[in-house]
């Protein structure tokens, strides 16, 4: 008995190890693979370039978008203004005569 209960041991341990083995292999083989389909840093300034010039274009865009728009409101309040200040120049030039 003595003798079955340590073949038992023995093939028990034997079996973790092969687990364990198999793991480690998987881990290793995922990991291996999952790195291969990565870019190269080459590439990724490439990528980056492309999609970025589109995208630096239409931020750029939006903020002069975001600057027209407050400046044509301040040319129109700056017309009205001097229309009124003509009016009012005009009003006074006419009292005094």
């Amino acid at each position: 008995m003595v003798n079955g209960e340590l073949g038992r041991a023995e093939e028990m341990a034997m079996k973790k190890s092969r687990y364990s083995f198999t793991v480690v292999v998987g881990v290793l083989t995922v990991l291996g693979l999952s790195g291969c389909s990565q870019e190269t840093p080459a590439e990724k300034a490439k990528a980056a370039a492309a999609s970025g010039s589109a995208a630096t274009q239409a931020a750029g865009q939006a903020a002069v978008d975001a600057i027209k728009t407050p400046m044509d409101n301040a040319r129109q309040v700056e017309g009205t203004l001097e229309q009124s200040a003509e009016q009012t120049a005009a009003k006074i030039k006419e009292a005094t005569q």
